[in-house]
């Protein structure tokens, strides 16, 4: 009767261990499919991600020197625009190269879009800043100023440009240089890079 006991010990342990090992092969072979499930899973968030990326920001080089200005202009509002320059801490260069790009030296000068005179300045902006848009030398002064205030906020007279074009919050929103062709060439011509 002991042997008979002892067999069938023998015998339950050894179905306890096989049942051990296919229990810890169960769970290694679950393990692994919800790991194929996981992985499957980031990948397609990471393939979503990867097609919902807004277009490439163009991020601006640091702050360096400023390309001299080639300008011809040479008539009564050149002092004017250089004197407003220095007074805002305005590279007097970048300055004078923004007045050629945005009005060609033109007073009168009026954009689609409602920006007014040498600086292009729109009603809200001139409002804002104190200025009389229509006088040519307070619109220079106005637009120096609002330029060096988009160059004390975002660090940079790349991004400084493309607020003035674009608008600050539109920087902002894309963290540089706006994607728009507009905006880009704006700073390409104005910076010279």
């Amino acid at each position: 009767m002991r042997a008979i006991a002892l067999a069938a010990a023998a015998v339950m342990a050894a179905q306890g261990a096989a049942a051990d090992n296919l229990s810890a092969m169960n769970r290694s072979a679950l393990f692994a499919s919800q790991l194929a499930v996981l992985d499957g899973r980031a990948a397609q968030q990471y393939n979503d991600s990867v097609r919902l990326q807004p277009p490439p920001v163009e991020v601006p080089p640091p702050p360096g020197s400023v390309p001299a200005w080639q300008g011809t202009y040479s008539g009564p509002w050149l002092d004017v625009a250089r004197s407003a320059a220095l007074r805002h801490g305005v590279p007097e260069d970048l300055f004078l190269r923004l007045v050629q790009q945005e009005s060609r030296w033109n007073t009168g000068a009026v954009s689609p879009k409602g920006a007014v005179g040498l600086a292009q300045l729109m009603p809200a902006t001139a409002a804002a800043l104190g200025v009389d848009i229509n006088d040519p030398g307070a619109n220079l002064d106005g637009g120096a100023r609002y330029l060096r205030r988009q160059f004390d906020r975002f660090g940079s007279w790349p991004l400084a440009l493309a607020a003035y074009n674009a608008g600050p919050e539109v920087v902002v929103q894309y963290g540089g240089i706006p994607p728009y062709a507009e905006t880009q060439g704006y700073v390409r011509v104005i910076w010279g890079s």
